[in-house]
């Protein structure tokens, strides 16, 4: 196949027609919509494959599970494959990151955090920002290019206090990923950006920062570990004693997903949160939720539920 699973699809689309008992064709046809974005069709041809022992089915058919939030099969199914491949002494370093990031998926959707989200919109992911529109007294957000007048393919993004005596923006940093600093005003001079001390710039790129008004609350995206795929939106507190950042916290459900999560803005004053995903978009569109933030996390009762309304719940598919 190559890489060229567009041009391959019509081809074992015809050949499973014609054949539809054949293992191979079952598995290549699966794999070939899995990998052009039709995730809910492959399952189907990728379990038929697994069931028949085809090698790598597995593999695949807990990527398919995996993005249709179908995590307790995603482990089963890494797990078949990870044991088989051990058996047979054959790499499993990308299966067990794959089973690491479903089973931390697992834990997350048992506590989907009942949230009132009341608008949501397509946009071009190049100027994304424009879909916020948050009061002056939650500060500013800019794009990196905006923000320091300069060109090039800068996806940080910079905030602004309300008072703009310091921003935090998202540069390479001494790991040689995307780290977050901070440069305070000094009279009409800016200082020197330092990185964030701690925790929040460990492991994977870290960016889209934004601090609420207390000056200590942190949100950003990192798609470092702890992240269920992509950028993930998480938490933490700076600790004055101790002059670092606390461990931080991932946001959970809905708010993330297997895709890009970021931006998570929360407006004090009107009451009012947003935050972009690229679940489900085109690669030059996001999309941006407004929501009602809880005063306190309030969590869907997992084991009372069905579980097709569960993961419709984490996705977000609906916001009726």
């Amino acid at each position: 196949v190559k890489g060229e699973y567009e041009k391959a699809k019509p081809v074992f689309e015809r050949q499973v027609k014609s054949q539809p008992n054949s293992a191979n064709y079952n598995y290549w046809y699966g794999v070939c919509c899995l990998k052009t974005g039709e995730v809910e069709k492959s399952i189907k041809y990728l379990e038929f494959a697994s069931k028949k022992k085809i090698q790598n089915a597995p593999l695949f058919l807990g990527q398919a599970y995996d993005e249709t939030y179908r995590f307790e099969e995603a482990v089963d199914s890494f797990e078949e494959y990870i044991e088989a491949q051990t058996k047979r002494k054959q790499p499993t370093n990308e299966a067990r990151a794959l089973l690491e990031k479903s089973k931390t998926s697992l834990r997350m959707i048992k506590g989907v955090e009942d949230v009132c989200v009341i608008d949501s919109f397509i946009v071009d992911k190049a100027n994304f920002l424009e879909a916020y529109k948050i009061s002056e007294e939650s500060g500013k957000i800019y794009s990196y290019n905006e923000f320091f007048k300069v060109q090039g393919n800068n996806e940080g993004t910079v905030y602004e206090t309300e008072l703009a005596n310091k921003v935090y923006y998202s540069k390479i940093g001494s790991n040689n990923t995307l780290s977050i600093f901070s440069m305070n005003k000094l009279l009409d001079e800016w200082s020197k950006g330092a990185e964030l001390p701690g925790s929040v710039n460990e492991g994977g790129d870290a960016n889209y920062p934004f601090v609420l008004t207390d000056g200590i609350t942190i949100y950003y995206a990192s798609n470092g570990e702890h992240s269920m795929g992509g950028y993930d939106i998480f938490v933490t507190r700076y600790n004055s004693g101790s002059e670092t950042y606390l461990t931080p916290e991932n946001v959970g459900m809905p708010f993330n997903s297997p895709f890009n999560d970021y931006m998570y803005v929360i407006d004090e004053f009107n009451n009012l949160g947003w935050f972009a995903t690229d679940r489900y978009q085109p690669d030059d569109k996001v999309c941006v939720y407004v929501f009602i933030p809880n005063t306190s996390r309030q969590a869907y009762n997992y084991e009372a539920m069905d579980s097709d309304k569960m993961r419709n719940l984490a996705r977000l598919s609906s916001i009726e």
